[in-house]
């Protein structure tokens, strides 16, 4: 079993993070108004430069792996664009900002750039989606915005490999495929099992979360044919547009509130529960296959009246002592700071989880995760523990 690389980032909750290409640095919100870059220096983080010109908290974050620019979105109803640049004074590369005209007048919840990395896409709670793109003659960024028929804030967007649709998830407990399509931005798209005549603002695809809960994260396959979303209700949907078919994978623990795809048929989602946990499947169902986090490990090391392959949140030492008291008449007291630990890596929700490293045939080999608890963590997707109890053997 591979054991996963932690890093305590801070003491304060980390909001979102983006890794650059290399790897050698990631830009992390820290629950405030700045952008902290660390660098990797031997096996630490260390913290490089701050980016400050956001009002409010930062909400989401993305690097662009080719041009190297940084997007940023806040609540202040701003996005960003950073460039490094040479400084005028000094000749050093410093971190510059581009205006960004998003004309919403609700925060900014979500940002991603597209594959080209010609346009990105700005989640708001302004029932809209901004889609920005570069205007040479004035130096800023433009927006053109996806409106109708959403109609709540849009907690989460993640691009077709085709540039053009998008896939959005929204608090009004739906996820949908829109065309993004812009006439002097993207070249005539080729058809998709999404459709062929995608003018901007098509909607492509409207799916309900099964129980009425927000749609927290949604995400396209690699090959852009298969959606998932992770609703509130407690429930990962995978969504085959052909059939059209829909898979609901309902699960016993709290609500996941990111994912990613490591391949076609694999995908990792994370949120309350303080675990990784990894899904798989074809057309044929799909199911839980195991958690990255190896619980039963790290159970034996810190308490010893745990029930292996319990969920996240309630495998904790203090809940043990609940349970042995309830069932075995057994009391007594105990370590107060071991008694609130939980017996995951992450100890609180997990917000983002994103790839970090590819294997063959462009497979995630391994994922990054950050968190509430501050820590920054690097599992192997190849590392899968078995879940028993009540998790345990779920399928759809």
């Amino acid at each position: 079993m591979s054991t996963p690389e932690v890093y305590s980032i801070a003491k304060t909750p980390v909001t979102c993070h983006a890794f650059n290409a290399d790897r050698s640095q990631v830009a992390v919100s820290l629950n405030d108004n700045n952008v902290q870059i660390y660098a990797k220096q031997g096996k630490e983080w260390i913290l490089s430069e701050t980016l400050s010109e956001h009002d409010k908290l930062i909400t989401s974050i993305d690097w662009a792996p080719n041009s190297n620019r940084i997007v940023t979105a806040s609540q202040d109803r701003n996005a960003y664009v950073w460039s490094l640049s040479p400084d005028p004074l000094t000749g050093n590369l410093v971190w510059k900002p581009t205006l960004v005209l998003l004309r919403i007048n609700r925060a900014a919840t979500f940002v991603r750039w597209s594959p080209n990395e010609d346009k990105f896409a700005v989640a708001s709670g302004a029932r809209a989606i901004a889609i920005c793109s570069f205007d040479p003659e004035n130096n800023w960024w433009v927006a053109r915005q996806l409106k109708k028929p959403i109609r709540s804030t849009v907690l989460s967007v993640d691009w077709h490999p085709n540039n053009v649709l998008l896939a959005a998830g929204s608090a009004d407990m739906k996820a949908r495929v829109f065309s993004a399509y812009i006439k002097d931005v993207d070249k005539r798209p080729s058809p998709t099992i999404w459709g062929e005549k995608l003018p901007f603002n098509t909607i492509c695809g409207e799916y309900s979360s099964p129980a009425g809960g927000w749609v927290h994260a949604v995400g396209f396959s690699p090959s852009g044919d298969v959606l998932a979303f992770a609703s509130h209700d407690s429930s990962i949907s995978i969504v085959y547009p052909g059939g059209p078919m829909v898979y609901n994978i309902r699960i016993s623990s709290l609500p996941y509130v990111t994912l990613t795809w490591t391949s076609e048929d694999a995908l990792v989602a994370a949120g309350h529960d303080c675990q990784p946990v990894v899904f798989s499947g074809s057309e044929q169902g799909w199911g839980l296959i195991g958690t990255l986090d190896d619980i039963t490990a790290s159970s034996a090391s810190k308490t010893h009246g745990a029930r292996t392959g319990t969920v996240g949140r309630l495998n904790s030492a203090a809940f043990n002592t609940f349970r042995n008291a309830d069932t075995r008449g057994h009391t007594g007291g105990g370590d107060t700071a071991s008694d609130t630990e939980l017996l995951t890596v992450h100890q609180n929700t997990i917000t983002s989880v994103r790839p970090y490293a590819y294997g063959g045939e462009g497979v995630v080999s391994r994922v990054s995760t950050t968190g509430v608890d501050g820590k920054l963590v690097i599992w192997d997707v190849n590392a899968v523990s078995a879940l028993t109890g009540k998790m345990g053997g779920l399928r759809v």
